[in-house]
């Protein structure tokens, strides 16, 4: 009986242990240090009751303590005027109101000496109450100081923890840059490998078109096109009494171009030149 119970009392603890770490590790931080804030606050406001109440003893104790030196004042005085009294009753021969007198000055003395005792005993009290809520006053002041650093601590630890989560957000982000973060989701390296591919495709399709011979037959009907537009411009200048200018260079490329393939292709692939200067291009 006494091992499964040691067992039991180990497992129980290795249990509040683990359940502890995993509250740590899942608890979030701000509501924690709001909570310490909290509990801060409430032992501050406990300690500000108990030296208020401190103070209020002294309070009370100071009080009663002039309630019992005026009252000595007065018993005092009723000594001193009952000692007069009978003192006067004595000389004037009456016996009877001296002793009357006289037993009422031994009540007064009796009763001062009792208001004397319980006046130094005030007197200790208030001086124990003073020194008590000097205590509880510097307790306050220093608890209160100590809050003011928790809540200053308070809003430094908030804001070094929003760093501390923007941080890791950043470095998340930074990390599905360079890395596969899924399969519906492609990183930057596959996005990127996938265009240049796409774009080395479209230069190579580009630069095979561009070599074919459909192109070439192309750019043999444009300088076709060209030779002829530079004709109809001469005999234009010709009709309107105007010196012929020599043709561009271009243009006497592009003939020369367009002569040489006539000469490489069959027939139906050129069309007769009508301009007057064809035969000097042949």
């Amino acid at each position: 009986m006494q091992p499964m119970l040691k067992t039991l009392r180990r497992w129980w603890k290795y249990l509040g242990t683990k359940l502890g770490m995993a509250f740590d590790e899942q608890a979030d931080p701000r509501v924690q240090l709001e909570q310490a804030i909290t509990e801060a606050r409430e032992q501050h406001r406990r300690l500000t009751e108990q030296a208020a109440t401190v103070i209020a003893n002294q309070k009370t104790t100071e009080m009663q303590l002039d309630a019992k030196l005026d009252e000595l004042a007065k018993v005092n005085a009723n000594a001193r005027q009952a000692v007069l009294m009978a003192d006067e009753a004595a000389k004037k021969g009456d016996a009877t109101k001296s002793a009357e007198f006289a037993s009422a000055a031994e009540s007064f003395a009796n009763r001062l000496i009792a208001l004397e005792a319980e006046v130094e005993s005030l007197k200790q009290m208030a001086l124990q109450a003073a020194q008590a809520s000097d205590q509880a006053k510097a307790a306050v002041s220093q608890n209160s100081t100590a809050l003011q650093k928790k809540l200053s601590e308070k809003q430094r630890l908030v804001s070094q923890l929003d760093q501390a989560k923007m941080q890791e957000s950043l470095n998340a982000t930074m990390t599905s840059l360079s890395q596969t973060v899924g399969e519906d989701v492609p990183s930057m390296d596959e996005v990127r490998q996938k265009i240049e591919q796409r774009y080395a495709k479209a230069t190579a399709a580009a630069e095979l078109s561009g070599s074919s011979v459909e192109a070439k037959m192309l750019e043999v009907e444009h300088a076709a096109m060209n030779t002829e537009a530079q004709a109809r411009l001469e005999q234009i200048r010709s009709e309107l009494g105007i010196a012929g200018t020599t043709a561009p260079a271009t243009a006497a490329t592009a003939t020369d171009t367009s002569a040489a393939a006539a000469a490489a292709e069959p027939a139906p692939s050129a069309e007769p030149s009508s301009g007057p200067e064809a035969p000097a291009a042949s």
